[in-house]
C-alpha cells in the first residue's frame, strides 16, 4: 500500500466523468488498498478515485463502521432531505452548508466483483451522494447553499 496525492480543487481530473470497471485486476486492486491509506491518513470520511487522478469509478467509504469498497456504484432511489456542513479532501480546510438525501438505494460492485444492492442512511448517504458524484466530475462546492466556511480538524465537520 501506499498514499497518493489528493488533488485539489481546480485539478481538471476533479471535472471529468469516470470510466467504468469491468473486472477486477491487480492495478485495481492496489489502486483501492492505497486509496483507503490515502483516506485514512487524511482522517477522511471518503475517497473517490478522481481525487487520487484516476479516473475509475471506485470510491472507499468509512463512517467509522469499518472500510466500504464501492465500484461502479449507482444510485438507484433516494427519499427525505438531510441538511449539514460537508468538507472534502480536495478542498482542505473548508466547507459548506449542502443539502443531500436522508435515505439512499444503491447498487455497486464489492472487490470480489460480485454485485450487491444497500441502503444507507444519514451520514452514509451523504458520503455515498458525494462519492458518486465525484465520479461524475462534481463537486460538493455546487451544491453549496450560502457561502464556504473554514474548518479545522477539531471541528465536527466530515471531510469526504
Amino acid at each position: 500500500m501506499a498514499l497518493r496525492t489528493i488533488r485539489i480543487q481546480g485539478d481538471p481530473v476533479l471535472n471529468k466523468a469516470c470510466r467504468e470497471i469491468k473486472e477486477m485486476t491487480p492495478k485495481i486492486s492496489t489502486l483501492i488498498s492505497d486509496m483507503l491509506e490515502t483516506m485514512y491518513d487524511a482522517n477522511g470520511v471518503g475517497l473517490a478515485a478522481p481525487q487520487v487522478g484516476i479516473l475509475k469509478r471506485v470510491v472507499t467509504i468509512d463512517i467509522g463502521d469499518g472500510p466500504l469498497v464501492l465500484i461502479n456504484p449507482v444510485i438507484l432511489s433516494s427519499d427525505g432531505t438531510q441538511t449539514g456542513g460537508e468538507g472534502c479532501l480536495s478542498l482542505p480546510g473548508k466547507a459548506g452548508q449542502v443539502t443531500r438525501p436522508n435515505h439512499v438505494v444503491i447498487r455497486a460492485f464489492g472487490e470480489d466483483m460480485e454485485e450487491f444492492e444497500m441502503e444507507a442512511d444519514e451520514l452514509l448517504a451523504r458520503a455515498i451522494c458525494h462519492e458518486v458524484d465525484h465520479l461524475e466530475g462534481h463537486m460538493y462546492t455546487e451544491f453549496v447553499e450560502g457561502d464556504l466556511y473554514d474548518v479545522s480538524y477539531d471541528d465536527e465537520e466530515e471531510e469526504a
